[in-house]
């Protein structure tokens, strides 16, 4: 299933140029984009956005470095550029694909940031989201890659956001 649902993303690159290069761009320079606008948001008003930056960033981290590390330490899954013919649009180390590290990171940030501004966190979940698709159309990522880092990214800024909430002050 993972591979049919691959393929009909995949089977769309190298179509049409400019299709191409918006999924590069979504896939390479948006995320760069969300971590600007992270830093905006502590440039227009540090005060209120700190504690989110923050508790955000440290959700991120420790869900793309730690917990993504420990599931490929124990399942070291190729992309699929590895051991299939695929439209590759972006070059990548052959490093293990599950989960996506770019999926988990970013949706990480955009659930803390959704759990403490809405409008603001929608934005960044649906550029999470487009992050994490074109790296699949881009030919880098297994479907199931995005939907496993998608899930660990959201249950790690839930665990985040409560040990923040138990044990620092809410002021």
């Amino acid at each position: 299933m993972d591979y049919l649902i691959f393929q009909q993303i995949n089977n769309l690159a190298l179509k049409n140029l400019y299709v191409d290069e918006i999924a590069i761009f979504l896939a390479s320079f948006l995320p760069y984009i969300l971590i600007g606008i992270l830093f905006i948001l502590l440039i227009k008003n540090f005060k209120e956005y700190y504690k989110i930056v923050a508790q955000a960033l440290i959700s991120g981290i420790f869900a793309r470095f730690i917990i993504v590390e420990i599931i490929r330490f124990i399942w070291d899954r190729p992309r699929p550029f590895i051991t299939n013919s695929v439209n590759l649009l972006i070059n990548h180390s052959p490093s293990s694909s599950f989960p996506s590290g770019h999926a988990t990171f970013f949706f990480a940030i955009s659930t803390l940031i959704y759990l403490h501004n809405k409008k603001i966190g929608i934005l960044f979940l649906i550029a999470s989201f487009l992050i994490s698709i074109s790296r699949v159309f881009c030919g880098i990522h297994w479907p199931a890659d995005i939907l496993a880092g998608a899930l660990v990214g959201i249950l790690s800024a839930l665990v985040i956001k409560k040990i923040f909430g138990k044990f620092f002050s809410k002021d």
